[in-house]
Protein backbone atom coordinates (compact mmCIF):
# COMPACT_ATOMS: atom_id res chain seq x y z
CA UNK A 1 0.00 0.00 0.00
CA UNK A 2 1.29 3.88 -0.66
CA UNK A 3 1.83 6.48 1.77
CA UNK A 4 0.49 10.23 2.09
CA UNK A 5 1.79 12.40 5.23
CA UNK A 6 1.99 16.35 5.42
CA UNK A 7 4.96 17.66 3.57
CA UNK A 8 4.44 21.51 4.58
CA UNK A 9 2.95 24.64 3.75
CA UNK A 10 3.58 26.95 0.75
CA UNK A 11 4.97 30.89 1.73
CA UNK A 12 1.28 31.11 0.14
CA UNK A 13 -0.12 28.83 3.03
CA UNK A 14 -0.84 25.62 0.31
CA UNK A 15 -0.54 22.63 2.01
CA UNK A 16 1.58 20.29 0.08
CA UNK A 17 1.38 16.25 0.47
CA UNK A 18 4.71 13.34 0.23
CA UNK A 19 3.52 9.94 -1.31
CA UNK A 20 5.37 6.69 -0.88
CA UNK A 21 4.82 3.78 -3.85
CA UNK A 22 6.71 0.93 -3.52
CA UNK A 23 7.38 -2.56 -5.07
CA UNK A 24 9.44 -5.36 -3.30
CA UNK A 25 12.93 -3.60 -2.00
CA UNK A 26 12.43 -0.16 -3.80
CA UNK A 27 10.16 2.80 -2.51
CA UNK A 28 10.03 6.17 -4.58
CA UNK A 29 8.45 9.34 -2.38
CA UNK A 30 6.63 12.04 -4.52
CA UNK A 31 5.64 15.10 -3.95
CA UNK A 32 2.61 17.10 -5.63
CA UNK A 33 4.54 20.10 -5.36
CA UNK A 34 6.18 20.60 -8.75
CA UNK A 35 5.20 16.35 -8.78
CA UNK A 36 8.53 16.16 -7.91
CA UNK A 37 10.79 13.07 -7.25
CA UNK A 38 11.80 13.43 -3.54
CA UNK A 39 13.49 9.87 -2.76
CA UNK A 40 14.44 6.89 -4.14
CA UNK A 41 15.55 3.85 -1.93
CA UNK A 42 16.98 0.32 -2.50
CA UNK A 43 19.32 -1.72 -1.39
CA UNK A 44 23.18 -1.54 -2.50
CA UNK A 45 25.57 -4.31 -2.91
CA UNK A 46 25.84 -4.41 0.94
CA UNK A 47 22.33 -5.07 1.19
CA UNK A 48 21.90 -1.31 2.92
CA UNK A 49 19.09 0.98 2.04
CA UNK A 50 20.56 3.59 -0.21
CA UNK A 51 18.51 7.18 -1.19
CA UNK A 52 20.05 8.13 -4.79
CA UNK A 53 17.87 11.07 -5.26
CA UNK A 54 19.45 14.75 -4.02
CA UNK A 55 16.34 16.34 -2.40
CA UNK A 56 14.85 18.65 0.54
CA UNK A 57 13.16 17.43 3.64
CA UNK A 58 9.85 19.46 2.87
CA UNK A 59 8.19 21.71 0.36
CA UNK A 60 10.11 25.28 1.44
CA UNK A 61 13.12 23.25 -0.10
CA UNK A 62 11.68 22.63 -3.25
CA UNK A 63 10.29 26.17 -3.36
CA UNK A 64 13.19 27.70 -2.45
CA UNK A 65 15.79 25.65 -4.44
CA UNK A 66 17.01 27.38 -7.83
CA UNK A 67 17.90 23.73 -9.12
CA UNK A 68 14.95 22.05 -10.80
CA UNK A 69 15.88 19.35 -7.95
CA UNK A 70 13.35 16.44 -8.77
CA UNK A 71 11.06 18.68 -10.65
CA UNK A 72 8.15 18.28 -13.75
CA UNK A 73 9.77 20.45 -15.98
CA UNK A 74 7.36 22.17 -18.52
CA UNK A 75 6.09 23.22 -21.40
CA UNK A 76 9.86 23.28 -22.48
CA UNK A 77 12.42 21.62 -20.66
CA UNK A 78 16.07 22.98 -21.15
CA UNK A 79 16.99 26.70 -23.33
CA UNK A 80 15.20 28.60 -25.98
CA UNK A 81 17.25 31.23 -27.73
CA UNK A 82 16.39 34.94 -27.26
CA UNK A 83 13.41 33.59 -24.95
CA UNK A 84 11.72 33.55 -28.33
CA UNK A 85 9.88 31.37 -31.00
CA UNK A 86 8.00 31.61 -33.76
CA UNK A 87 4.36 29.33 -33.88
CA UNK A 88 2.64 29.28 -37.36
CA UNK A 89 3.64 33.29 -38.04
CA UNK A 90 3.45 34.35 -34.58
CA UNK A 91 6.03 35.28 -32.38
CA UNK A 92 6.09 34.44 -28.91
CA UNK A 93 7.85 35.76 -26.35
CA UNK A 94 8.85 34.05 -23.06
CA UNK A 95 10.61 35.27 -19.39
CA UNK A 96 14.35 36.26 -20.25
CA UNK A 97 15.27 33.86 -16.41
CA UNK A 98 19.07 33.10 -17.93
CA UNK A 99 20.73 35.68 -19.80
CA UNK A 100 19.16 37.06 -22.79
CA UNK A 101 17.19 33.31 -23.09
CA UNK A 102 15.19 31.14 -21.82
CA UNK A 103 15.73 28.22 -19.37
CA UNK A 104 12.85 25.32 -18.72
CA UNK A 105 10.32 27.83 -19.43
CA UNK A 106 10.98 31.15 -17.25
CA UNK A 107 10.19 31.90 -13.77
CA UNK A 108 6.86 30.47 -13.27
CA UNK A 109 7.57 26.92 -13.28
CA UNK A 110 5.89 23.69 -13.29
CA UNK A 111 7.80 22.21 -10.77
CA UNK A 112 7.19 25.37 -8.55
CA UNK A 113 3.03 24.34 -8.73
CA UNK A 114 0.62 22.16 -6.63
CA UNK A 115 -0.05 19.37 -9.13
CA UNK A 116 -3.48 17.77 -8.62
CA UNK A 117 -3.58 14.12 -7.28
CA UNK A 118 -5.64 12.03 -9.58
CA UNK A 119 -4.94 8.98 -7.37
CA UNK A 120 -2.73 5.90 -6.68
CA UNK A 121 -3.10 2.64 -7.33
CA UNK A 122 -4.83 -0.12 -5.02
CA UNK A 123 -1.65 -2.11 -5.09
CA UNK A 124 0.22 1.26 -3.99
CA UNK A 125 2.80 0.80 -6.98
CA UNK A 126 1.91 4.15 -9.06
CA UNK A 127 0.87 7.65 -8.66
CA UNK A 128 -0.72 10.07 -11.40
CA UNK A 129 -0.50 13.93 -11.14
CA UNK A 130 -1.80 16.50 -13.66
CA UNK A 131 -1.95 20.12 -14.69
CA UNK A 132 -3.88 22.68 -16.09
CA UNK A 133 -2.03 25.48 -18.01
CA UNK A 134 -3.92 28.00 -19.53
CA UNK A 135 -3.50 29.77 -22.80
CA UNK A 136 -0.74 32.37 -22.37
CA UNK A 137 0.71 30.56 -19.31
CA UNK A 138 4.56 31.21 -19.34
CA UNK A 139 4.01 33.43 -22.64
CA UNK A 140 3.12 29.74 -24.59
CA UNK A 141 -0.03 29.33 -26.51
CA UNK A 142 -2.99 26.84 -25.55
CA UNK A 143 -5.09 25.17 -22.96
CA UNK A 144 -2.94 22.59 -21.98
CA UNK A 145 -3.59 19.77 -19.70
CA UNK A 146 -0.66 17.36 -19.04
CA UNK A 147 0.13 14.28 -16.48
CA UNK A 148 2.91 12.48 -15.27
CA UNK A 149 2.33 8.75 -13.70
CA UNK A 150 5.39 7.59 -11.63
CA UNK A 151 5.19 3.61 -11.41
CA UNK A 152 6.77 0.64 -10.67
CA UNK A 153 6.42 -1.98 -13.61
CA UNK A 154 9.01 -4.20 -12.18
CA UNK A 155 11.04 -4.25 -8.81
CA UNK A 156 13.58 -1.39 -9.67
CA UNK A 157 11.98 0.27 -12.41
CA UNK A 158 10.74 3.31 -11.89
CA UNK A 159 8.92 4.57 -15.23
CA UNK A 160 7.71 7.76 -15.81
CA UNK A 161 4.87 8.32 -18.35
CA UNK A 162 3.98 11.88 -19.52
CA UNK A 163 0.70 12.85 -21.32
CA UNK A 164 -0.99 16.16 -22.50
CA UNK A 165 -3.04 17.84 -24.81
CA UNK A 166 -4.00 21.47 -25.83
CA UNK A 167 -6.62 23.21 -27.97
CA UNK A 168 -3.75 25.02 -29.99
CA UNK A 169 -0.59 24.15 -31.44
CA UNK A 170 2.30 24.61 -28.75
CA UNK A 171 5.57 23.16 -27.30
CA UNK A 172 5.39 20.06 -25.39
CA UNK A 173 8.54 19.01 -23.90
CA UNK A 174 8.41 18.34 -20.70
CA UNK A 175 10.98 16.65 -18.52
CA UNK A 176 12.16 15.41 -15.33
CA UNK A 177 15.02 16.50 -13.56
CA UNK A 178 16.36 14.68 -10.49
CA UNK A 179 19.90 14.43 -9.68
CA UNK A 180 20.88 11.23 -8.79
CA UNK A 181 24.25 10.09 -6.63
CA UNK A 182 24.34 6.27 -6.48
CA UNK A 183 26.91 6.09 -3.43
CA UNK A 184 23.63 7.82 -1.96
CA UNK A 185 22.39 11.28 -1.75
CA UNK A 186 24.07 12.22 1.70
CA UNK A 187 27.13 10.00 1.54
CA UNK A 188 29.23 13.37 1.46
CA UNK A 189 30.66 12.25 -2.26
CA UNK A 190 30.72 13.96 -5.73
CA UNK A 191 29.68 11.66 -8.73
CA UNK A 192 33.12 11.86 -10.77
CA UNK A 193 33.62 8.53 -10.00
CA UNK A 194 30.84 7.05 -11.72
CA UNK A 195 31.00 5.44 -14.56
CA UNK A 196 28.85 6.19 -17.89
CA UNK A 197 27.99 4.74 -20.60
CA UNK A 198 25.95 6.85 -23.39
CA UNK A 199 24.60 4.98 -26.72
CA UNK A 200 24.95 7.95 -28.84
CA UNK A 201 27.72 8.44 -31.86
CA UNK A 202 26.93 12.05 -31.80
CA UNK A 203 26.08 15.45 -29.06
CA UNK A 204 24.67 19.08 -29.76
CA UNK A 205 27.70 21.17 -29.54
CA UNK A 206 26.93 24.62 -27.85
CA UNK A 207 27.71 28.55 -26.98
CA UNK A 208 27.85 30.81 -25.00
CA UNK A 209 24.78 30.10 -22.89
CA UNK A 210 24.27 26.87 -23.59
CA UNK A 211 22.23 27.25 -26.77
CA UNK A 212 23.14 24.55 -29.26
CA UNK A 213 25.19 25.77 -32.53
CA UNK A 214 22.37 23.21 -34.52
CA UNK A 215 25.21 20.98 -35.52
CA UNK A 216 25.40 17.67 -34.87
CA UNK A 217 29.00 16.22 -33.69
CA UNK A 218 30.59 12.90 -33.56
CA UNK A 219 31.72 11.73 -30.13
CA UNK A 220 34.63 9.87 -31.23
CA UNK A 221 37.72 11.66 -30.66
CA UNK A 222 36.45 14.17 -27.54
CA UNK A 223 35.39 14.03 -23.40
CA UNK A 224 31.92 13.39 -25.33
CA UNK A 225 32.50 10.29 -26.19
CA UNK A 226 31.09 7.28 -23.61
CA UNK A 227 30.17 4.88 -26.28
CA UNK A 228 32.03 2.54 -23.75
CA UNK A 229 31.87 2.76 -19.57
CA UNK A 230 34.15 5.67 -18.56
CA UNK A 231 34.23 7.40 -15.68
CA UNK A 232 32.74 11.03 -15.51
CA UNK A 233 35.80 12.54 -13.94
CA UNK A 234 38.07 11.12 -16.77
CA UNK A 235 37.92 14.18 -18.93
CA UNK A 236 35.60 16.77 -17.65
CA UNK A 237 38.70 19.24 -16.85
CA UNK A 238 40.48 18.47 -20.14
CA UNK A 239 40.89 21.48 -21.96
CA UNK A 240 37.99 21.34 -24.73
CA UNK A 241 35.92 24.43 -25.13
CA UNK A 242 33.03 22.87 -24.70
CA UNK A 243 33.82 21.69 -21.59
CA UNK A 244 34.88 25.16 -20.72
CA UNK A 245 31.96 26.82 -21.79
CA UNK A 246 29.58 24.91 -19.60
CA UNK A 247 31.62 24.03 -16.04
CA UNK A 248 31.53 20.26 -16.93
CA UNK A 249 29.04 17.89 -19.06
CA UNK A 250 25.63 19.69 -20.07
CA UNK A 251 25.18 18.73 -23.06
CA UNK A 252 22.49 16.68 -25.06
CA UNK A 253 22.89 13.55 -26.50
CA UNK A 254 21.74 12.76 -30.03
CA UNK A 255 20.08 9.09 -29.45
CA UNK A 256 17.84 9.52 -32.36
CA UNK A 257 16.19 11.82 -35.86
CA UNK A 258 12.84 11.83 -33.60
CA UNK A 259 10.61 10.40 -30.99
CA UNK A 260 10.53 6.51 -31.41
CA UNK A 261 10.62 2.96 -30.11
CA UNK A 262 11.60 2.42 -26.08
CA UNK A 263 15.56 1.67 -25.81
CA UNK A 264 17.84 1.85 -23.74
CA UNK A 265 20.13 4.97 -24.09
CA UNK A 266 22.52 5.07 -21.15
CA UNK A 267 23.69 3.10 -17.83
CA UNK A 268 25.52 4.21 -15.05
CA UNK A 269 27.24 2.68 -11.88
CA UNK A 270 28.89 3.08 -9.04
CA UNK A 271 31.91 0.74 -7.39
CA UNK A 272 31.33 2.01 -4.49
CA UNK A 273 27.77 0.73 -3.74
CA UNK A 274 27.98 -1.72 -6.34
CA UNK A 275 24.77 0.11 -7.62
CA UNK A 276 23.77 0.34 -11.46
CA UNK A 277 21.21 2.81 -13.18
CA UNK A 278 20.00 1.86 -16.69
CA UNK A 279 17.99 5.11 -18.59
CA UNK A 280 15.56 4.08 -21.59
CA UNK A 281 13.23 6.11 -23.23
CA UNK A 282 11.76 7.02 -26.23
CA UNK A 283 12.86 10.43 -26.86
CA UNK A 284 15.34 11.45 -29.46
CA UNK A 285 17.47 13.64 -26.73
CA UNK A 286 19.03 13.03 -23.47
CA UNK A 287 20.48 15.69 -21.88
CA UNK A 288 23.80 14.70 -20.04
CA UNK A 289 24.23 17.29 -16.52
CA UNK A 290 26.57 16.94 -13.58
CA UNK A 291 25.74 19.17 -11.44
CA UNK A 292 28.37 22.31 -12.58
CA UNK A 293 26.44 24.87 -10.44
CA UNK A 294 25.40 23.34 -7.40
CA UNK A 295 26.65 25.16 -4.43
CA UNK A 296 26.40 24.32 -1.21
CA UNK A 297 22.40 23.49 -0.73
CA UNK A 298 21.15 22.13 2.14
CA UNK A 299 19.44 18.53 1.66
CA UNK A 300 17.78 15.75 3.25
CA UNK A 301 18.48 14.49 6.45
CA UNK A 302 21.41 17.51 6.68
CA UNK A 303 22.94 16.62 3.79
CA UNK A 304 24.73 19.40 2.07
CA UNK A 305 24.86 19.31 -1.98
CA UNK A 306 28.19 20.64 -3.51
CA UNK A 307 29.82 20.89 -6.88
CA UNK A 308 29.12 17.97 -8.69
CA UNK A 309 27.19 16.47 -5.54
CA UNK A 310 24.54 14.68 -8.69
CA UNK A 311 24.16 14.36 -12.25
CA UNK A 312 20.98 14.57 -14.32
CA UNK A 313 20.13 12.03 -17.31
CA UNK A 314 17.04 14.46 -19.04
CA UNK A 315 15.23 12.43 -21.69
CA UNK A 316 13.62 15.40 -24.11
CA UNK A 317 13.62 16.99 -27.12
CA UNK A 318 17.30 18.66 -28.35
CA UNK A 319 17.49 22.29 -26.40
CA UNK A 320 16.30 25.19 -28.38
CA UNK A 321 14.48 22.59 -30.62
CA UNK A 322 11.93 25.40 -31.67
CA UNK A 323 13.82 27.47 -33.24
CA UNK A 324 16.02 25.24 -35.03
CA UNK A 325 13.84 23.64 -37.94
CA UNK A 326 16.77 20.22 -38.53
CA UNK A 327 16.17 19.29 -35.09
CA UNK A 328 12.88 17.27 -34.24
CA UNK A 329 10.07 19.51 -33.36
CA UNK A 330 8.66 19.66 -29.99
CA UNK A 331 5.23 20.77 -30.84
CA UNK A 332 1.85 19.49 -30.10
CA UNK A 333 -0.54 20.35 -32.44
CA UNK A 334 -3.88 21.18 -31.40
CA UNK A 335 -6.44 18.36 -30.48
CA UNK A 336 -3.63 15.67 -30.72
CA UNK A 337 -2.46 13.69 -27.75
CA UNK A 338 1.38 13.87 -26.72
CA UNK A 339 3.01 10.55 -24.93
CA UNK A 340 6.31 9.91 -23.69
CA UNK A 341 8.13 7.52 -21.74
CA UNK A 342 11.18 7.15 -19.70
CA UNK A 343 12.41 4.34 -16.88
CA UNK A 344 15.24 5.00 -14.54
CA UNK A 345 15.77 1.20 -13.98
CA UNK A 346 18.26 0.18 -10.56
CA UNK A 347 20.01 -3.18 -9.90
CA UNK A 348 22.91 -3.42 -8.11
CA UNK A 349 26.16 -5.64 -8.89
CA UNK A 350 27.46 -7.81 -6.13
CA UNK A 351 30.63 -8.33 -7.44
Amino acid sequence: MSEKKAFGTTEDGKQASLYTIRRGACEADLTDFGASLVAFRTEDKDGRPTDVVLGYDDVRGYEGGDASMGGSVGRNANRIDGASFSMNGKMFKLDRNEGENNLHSGWNRYEKRIWKTEGVSGDGTSITFSLYSPDGDQGFPGNLVISVTYSFPEEGALQLRWRAQADQDTVCNPTNHSYFNLNGQGSGTDICGHQVQIFAEQFTPVRKGGIPTGEQKNVEGTPFDFRSPKEIGEDIESADEQLKLTGGYDHNYVLTESRGQMRRVAVVFAPETGLKMDVSTDEPGLQFYTGNFLKKQKGKAGAVYGFRSGFAMETQYFPDAVNLPQFAQPVLKAGEAFQSVTVYRFSRVLS
